[in-house]
């Protein structure tokens, strides 16, 4: 009997990457032969896309030159890898001068450019994909962080294949600008921006503006979360769209996305079920509502809970994980038109060192919100508390200056609000009963109870000033109050 061959095991064939050699060589080529291709090509194209390590040192080479203003050719670019060993490997100035005999016509080279970016995203999303199967395992790193971390990834390689928009004509960006005016004046309330349905302050801001960044400032207990809940469920309720071939457009409304840092999900639904139905919020959390009331209840929420209001009540949020949650969100068939952040001090860097001060962290937090709003094109607002300073001034009307880490936050804002209510400082400050002191604190009383003031501190796009609003403390609403010409105080920057 012979005896048996060894069993030899077969490893497994190991596919290369995507890529072709063939299309990066023509692009070369035509690079070296017409320098001025090289002002054909997306600026998005890098050294790194290019698969033989050669090439990639090879384009950048050409692209120093070209930047420079200095001739890119195989004589001028031969000194620069007379010491690279890959380039005495592949032939020396011979390999360059075959690249440009061979170059295709310069018309060519955008779609060879093409080729060459595609087959790069291609090798990056088999990175991304091994990282995933190489980490996914791991029991130290928490399943939905991972998938973050992977939206993450992937969302910054689809928007490296955005071209850059670069320089744009002044007559295309007018174009742009009276289609905005051309809109506004279609538009219910003639509004350039998305409407908050309180009257006097979308009068004052124009609506809320894309790209825009929303500083909601006050004390507590002045009624922020309140007026940024009541704007969220105006925007929400009166949201439309109209089909169109990349999907929807909104038409009047929109879709909102509410990171409440400090209250829960169910808490903030409360605050909006109390504004819909008119039933007070304090009978709701203590259950003390008859069979109207709750007729009335079981009514608002089947009116309102097919809005478009998505809530994320995750504490201690990092901005990465905000950034990544929204433009999740944005993605999704409704897409997105509106962020609220309950509120701006709650959000953390995840800078697990603590080697950055708070000041440091707040002017992160800012300016990542800013370019949040700018990169999905929605304005932001995000609340913030006010230092005790304002509490030690008789006018306890709040300036920029209360605001915490004040720098960062007033310099990123395109728009700073604070909330004001009279009526909380004055009900602490009741003189004795029978007094004549008395009759004129329950005159005032009378008059502040339901007012709350707006004051815009500051504002990028128009007048700054102060407007006043109802507020319904039972229901925690803030509503249109009738104008009065004493109110109307408008400056500007």
């Amino acid at each position: 009997m012979n005896a048996l061959a060894p069993i030899t095991p077969e490893l497994p064939v190991v596919a290369a990457p995507p890529h072709n050699l063939e299309a990066e060589q023509a692009l070369l080529g035509a690079l070296m032969f017409d320098n001025g291709v090289f002002e054909r090509l997306s600026d998005r194209l890098k050294g790194s896309h290019f698969h033989e390590p050669f090439h990639q040192r090879l384009f950048e080479a050409i692209e120093d030159h070209v930047r420079q203003g200095l001739l890119a050719d195989p004589t001028v670019l031969m000194e620069r890898f007379k010491q690279d060993p890959a380039f005495q490997q592949l032939g020396g100035v011979r390999y360059l001068a075959d690249l440009v005999d061979r170059a295709p016509p310069a018309a060519n080279s955008p779609d060879y450019a093409r080729v060459v970016y595609d087959l790069a995203l291609r090798r990056e999303l088999i990175r991304i994909g091994g990282d995933i199967m190489r980490e996914a395992p791991d029991p130290q790193t928490a399943a939905m962080d991972q998938i973050e971390q992977a939206e993450q990834s992937l969302y910054s390689l689809a928007e490296t294949g955005k071209p850059s928009s670069g320089f744009v004509g002044f007559s295309t960006a007018l174009a742009g600008a009276v289609q905005m005016a051309a809109e506004a004046y279609q538009r219910d309330g003639k509004l350039a921006g998305l409407a908050t349905r309180l009257d006097d302050l979308d009068q004052k801001l124009g609506g809320l503006h894309k790209s825009d960044l929303l500083i909601l400032a006050g004390r507590p207990s002045m009624g922020k979360t309140s007026l940024a809940t009541n704007i969220a469920f105006n925007v929400a309720r009166n949201y439309r769209y109209e089909p169109t071939p990349e999907g929807r457009k909104t038409v009047d409304g929109g879709v909102v996305a509410f990171f409440s840092l400090e209250m829960s999900a169910e808490q903030l639904a409360m605050r909006i079920l109390a504004d819909a139905s008119g039933v007070p919020s304090d009978k709701l959390r203590k259950g003390e509502i008859d069979a109207v009331d709750y007729g009335r209840l079981r009514d608002a929420a089947v009116e309102i809970g097919e809005a478009p209001l998505f809530i994320d009540a995750t504490g201690g949020l990092a901005m990465s994980k905000l950034a990544a949650r929204a433009r999740r969100l944005k993605r999704m068939e409704h897409g997105l038109d509106l962020i609220i952040v309950d509120y701006l001090q709650l959000i953390t860097t995840g800078d697990a060192g603590g080697q950055k001060n708070r000041v440091q962290e707040v002017s992160e937090i800012t300016g990542g919100l800013k370019a949040l709003a700018k990169e999905l094109n929605v304005p932001i607002i995000a609340l913030s508390q006010l230092s005790r300073q304002v509490e030690s001034r008789d006018d306890k009307r709040p300036q920029l200056s209360d605001l915490r880490e004040s720098g960062s936050i007033e310099q990123d804002a395109d728009c700073v609000m604070f909330v004001y209510r009279e009526s909380y400082y004055k009900e602490r400050t009741m003189p004795q009963e029978g007094t004549p002191e008395h009759l004129q604190w329950m005159e005032d009383m009378d008059r502040l109870r339901n007012v709350a003031e707006v004051i815009i501190g500051k504002q990028r796009h128009g007048p700054i000033g102060t407007i006043r609003l109802s507020f319904d403390a039972d229901t925690t609403r803030f509503g249109n109050l009738a104008r009065d010409a004493r109110w109307e105080n408008t400056s500007y920057e």
